[in-house]
């Protein structure tokens, strides 16, 4: 939690159009910053501005409205901020960072527990966990699908991967069967989210879940790594992402 005194304001410059792993840069940014457990943290958009290519971006330009500038701007205690900065300059790419020294005057008051941030992802081999998630589609945590949070939330804490299921027939601990419908209009069909990491990166990301899930339920078991491939993403100097020639001759190809 921020507290009153000496602290570091960050600010990261990004253009509109620049993405992450084909998320917007900024959004990616300010995922990570939320479930980092960081204290506020703002985007603004600029209306012109030029950056190191030194071309003038307006928004009366169509064609370039998505260079466009935008700044994430946070302010959080100098240690959190040494913690952050490392995934920060990786996620910001081409970006600018700036830090600069402070004075918290009187901070914001927080509604909601802070938790513990996970030790940086390792390498999975071998031995690992994997951790299934059952909740309802209609359950949501701040305003959005709880599914939906649990991936943005496992995605800004670096857990390998995750994906989301969803249940063609299924009762729980009320014993009402719910089932999906041909239109899909009951919005009540059971989810499963599945995730495989290491044991303690899965135990870290725990208190979290709790926090999340307040139906549900939580398993999780001992598997073993066969194979952990992935098709590699290169990134060009304007932050887009785009598929490695080697992986451009396996775009058909899936594990």
């Amino acid at each position: 939690m921020l507290n009153a005194g000496k602290a570091l304001k960050v600010s990261i410059y990004t253009s509109e159009g620049s993405t992450h792993h084909g998320v917007a840069t900024y959004s990616s940014i300010l995922d990570f910053l939320f479930y980092r457990g960081v204290s506020g943290a703002t985007v603004t958009k600029g209306i012109a501005g030029f950056g190191a290519d030194h071309h003038m971006h307006t928004s009366r330009s169509v064609e370039i409205s998505d260079r466009l500038p935008v700044k994430i701007e946070f302010i959080e205690s100098r240690e959190k901020v040494n913690e952050l900065l490392g995934k920060l300059e990786e996620l910001a790419g081409t970006g600018m960072i700036e830090v600069q020294e402070t004075t918290v005057a009187k901070p914001a008051q927080g509604t909601r527990p802070k938790f513990a941030v996970p030790p940086e992802h390792v390498k999975i081999e071998g031995k690992a966990k994997m951790m299934r998630i059952y909740i309802g589609e209609a359950n949501r945590w701040h305003d959005k699908p709880l599914y939906r949070a649990l991936v943005e939330a496992m995605r800004a804490n670096d857990i390998a991967g995750v994906t989301v299921y969803r249940g063609i027939l299924g009762y729980g601990a009320g014993h009402r069967l719910h089932k999906d419908s041909p239109l899909h209009l009951a919005h009540d069909s059971s989810i499963m989210l599945t995730a495989i990491d290491s044991e303690e990166k899965l135990q870290a990301f725990m208190p979290m879940v709790e926090q999340m899930v307040e139906e549900g339920l939580v398993v999780l078991s001992n598997v073993d790594i066969i194979k952990y491939a992935f098709r590699a993403i290169a990134i060009d100097q304007e932050g887009t992402e785009t598929p490695s020639p080697e992986a451009r001759g396996q775009e058909g190809v899936r594990p």
